[in-house]
C-alpha cells in the first residue's frame, strides 16, 4: 500500500509531464504500427503469391528479429538520414520490428482462403486484382489483424527502450528510476506502458472478433472505394506527419542533451534551465541519452546543440590522446579538437568528477585502507563491478589494472554505475569505480581511496556547444558564462545526494539551486 501511495503522488505531481510522455509513446507506436502495416501487408501478400521470393523476404526480415533492440539502435544512431538521437531512429527500428508478425500474418491468411472461392471467382471473371482485394484480403483480415496485434504490442514495449537515444516516451521514467535505483519512479513508468500494452491488445481481439463475423458486412459495396480511399489518405497523413515531426525544429530551439546517470541528469537541467532564465530561446532537452559516444554523436550530428562533458573523459574516450594529468594543458588540447570539429568548450563549471574507486567504509577501517596501492594485495580475493565504458576506456580498468597490478578473484561484473554504488554496500562486489561526487558515497558509508599513483587524468565538467549554434545565438555564451566556477565537489555531491538518496526531483532541485544563487 505504501508503494501505490507514493506511487500516486508522484504521478499527482507530475501530471503534465506523465501526460507528455504518454502522448509520446502512444504517437511513437501509431506512426510506427502504421508504416509497418504498409509495408508488411504488400510483403504478405507477394510471399503468399510468390512462395520462393516469400522465403527470402521471412528470413530477411526474421534476421531483424533476432538483433537485441538496444544493439539495433546502436547499429541505426550513425546512419545517415535515418540515424541519429530522436523519434527518428526510434521509429525505424519499431517498423523493423512490427513488420515480421504483420507479413507473416497476411501470407498465413491469404494461403488459407479456400481455393475453390478463388476459382469460383475466376470462372465469374474476375481479374486477380479484384480476387485479391474482394475475396482474398476480407477472408485473411482476421488473420492480418492479429499480427497487427502482436505489432502493436511489441512496439509498446520496444518504445521504452527509444528513450535511451532521446526518442521520448514512458521509458524515460524507467531510465531515471534506474539510474536513481528508485522503485517509485521506474513503475511510473512501467505501470502505464504495461497498461497501454493491455488496452491495445484488447481493442485490437475486439476488433479482429468483428472481423471473424461472416454475417456482419462491414464495408457495404458502395462505400468500399470511399473506405478504401479514405484509409490511403490518412496513412499518407501519417506519414507526412512524421517527415514534419522528425525534422521540425525552428532557429529559436536549442537541445541540450546529457548521459544516462544523475550527475548529468542535473547537469543536463541546469543548462537548459539557465538558457530558459537568461534567454528567450525555447529550450527542448534530450536528457538519459547513454554513454559518453552518444552524447558526442548527437552533438556533431546536430541532434543536439549542447552537453556537459568531463575533461579527461574527452582526451582519452573521445580524442582518443594520451593520459595528460596537467589540468589547463588538458583543456587547452581538446579546446583546440573541439574547435577542429566545430564545437566550442566554454569554462570550467568548477568541479572535478574524477573517477573514485571506492570499497566499503567498515572494510576500509577494519583493514586501514586508505590508498589504491592498500588494497591490491587484498583484492586477489575480491569481486569488482565496473561500469560499461569504464572497463573499456584506457583511462579505465585496463589502465589501472596496468598501474598498480591490479587483479581480481574473477573477471570484474559490467553493471550500470548507479546500480554499482548499492551492489557494493549490499556486499554483491568488493571494489567499484564510481564518481568522486556521488551523493551516495556518505549516504552508503563507502570509502573512497586515494588514486596514490596519480593515475587518473582530471575530469573537470565543462560545457561544450555547437559552434554554429553559438555563432546563431551569441547571447547564450552570456548565460551559460554565469555557471563558470560555481560548482564545487561539496556542491555537486549535495545535488546529487538529493536525488539519488533522497529521491527528489532533479529538475526542482537545480530549479532550487539556481534560485538560492
Amino acid at each position: 500500500m505504501n508503494v501505490l501511495l507514493q506511487l500516486w503522488r508522484f504521478w499527482s505531481t507530475h501530471q503534465g509531464e506523465l501526460f507528455a510522455m504518454l502522448t509520446r509513446h502512444v504517437w511513437l507506436v501509431l506512426v510506427a504500427t502504421s508504416l509497418a502495416t504498409a509495408i508488411g501487408v504488400p510483403l504478405g501478400v507477394l510471399a503468399a503469391k510468390r512462395p520462393r521470393l516469400g522465403k527470402s523476404i521471412v528470413g530477411l526480415t526474421n534476421l531483424v528479429q533476432t538483433i537485441p533492440s538496444l544493439a539495433l539502435f546502436g547499429f541505426l544512431l550513425p546512419l545517415p538520414f535515418i540515424g541519429g538521437v530522436g523519434a527518428r531512429t526510434a521509429l525505424v527500428a519499431l517498423v523493423l520490428y512490427g513488420i515480421l508478425p504483420i507479413l507473416q500474418t497476411t501470407a498465413a491468411g491469404i494461403g488459407s482462403v479456400d481455393r475453390s472461392l478463388v476459382r469460383a471467382a475466376t470462372a465469374m471473371g474476375l481479374t486477380a486484382r479484384q480476387r485479391l482485394l474482394l475475396i482474398e484480403i476480407p477472408l485473411a483480415l482476421p488473420s492480418m489483424l492479429a499480427g497487427i496485434r502482436v505489432s502493436t504490442v511489441v512496439s509498446v514495449g520496444t518504445a521504452t527502450i527509444a528513450a535511451a537515444i532521446g526518442a521520448g516516451g514512458l521509458g524515460e521514467y524507467i531510465f531515471r528510476g534506474l539510474a536513481m535505483v528508485d522503485a517509485t519512479v521506474i513503475l511510473a513508468g512501467a505501470i502505464p506502458s504495461a497498461a497501454l500494452a493491455l488496452l491495445a491488445d484488447a481493442l485490437l481481439a475486439w476488433i479482429g472478433r468483428r472481423a471473424s463475423d461472416r454475417h456482419r458486412r462491414w464495408f457495404p459495396s458502395r462505400r468500399r472505394a470511399a473506405v478504401g480511399a479514405a484509409l490511403v489518405a490518412t496513412l499518407m497523413l501519417i506519414v507526412a506527419a512524421v517527415v514534419v515531426y522528425t525534422q521540425r525544429g525552428s532557429s529559436s530551439t536549442i537541445t541540450i542533451g546529457s548521459k544516462n546517470f544523475t550527475e548529468q541528469i542535473l547537469l543536463g537541467e541546469l543548462l537548459a534551465q539557465t538558457i530558459e532564465r537568461g534567454t528567450s530561446l525555447h529550450v527542448e532537452r534530450k536528457l538519459n541519452l547513454g554513454g559518453t559516444l552518444i552524447c558526442e554523436r548527437a552533438l556533431a550530428s546536430g541532434d543536439i546543440d549542447a552537453y556537459v562533458e568531463y575533461s579527461g573523459t574527452a582526451l582519452t574516450a573521445i580524442f582518443k590522446e594520451p593520459v595528460i594529468r596537467d589540468r589547463r594543458a588538458v583543456l587547452e588540447l581538446i579546446r583546440q579538437r573541439y574547435a577542429d570539429s566545430g564545437r566550442t568548450l566554454l569554462e570550467p563549471l568548477g568541479f572535478n568528477n574524477t573517477f573514485a574507486i571506492l570499497v566499503r567504509g567498515d572494510v576500509a577501517r577494519s583493514l586501514g585502507l586508505r590508498t589504491i596501492s592498500d588494497a591490491v594485495p587484498h583484492a586477489r580475493g575480491w569481486r569488482a563491478g565496473f561500469g560499461y565504458e569504464f572497463l573499456e576506456r584506457e583511462d579505465g580498468y585496463k589502465g589501472l589494472a596496468r598501474a598498480y597490478g591490479l587483479t581480481f578473484r574473477e573477471p570484474p561484473h559490467v553493471m550500470d554505475l548507479s546500480l554499482s554504488y548499492r551492489a557494493l554496500a549490499g556486499q554483491q562486489v568488493d571494489l567499484i569505480a564510481g564518481d568522486a561526487t556521488a551523493g551516495a558515497i556518505a549516504a552508503l558509508d563507502l570509502h573512497m581511496l586515494e588514486d596514490d599513483k596519480a593515475f587518473f587524468p582530471p575530469y573537470d565538467a565543462v560545457p561544450v556547444i555547437r559552434s554554429a549554434t553559438l555563432l546563431a545565438h551569441p547571447e547564450l555564451r552570456g548565460a551559460l558564462h554565469g555557471l563558470a566556477g560555481r560548482l564545487d565537489e561539496a556542491t555537486m555531491r549535495t545535488l546529487n545526494e538529493a536525488v539519488d538518496i533522497k529521491r527528489r526531483d532533479a529538475a526542482q532541485v537545480v530549479r532550487e539551486f539556481l534560485e538560492r544563487r
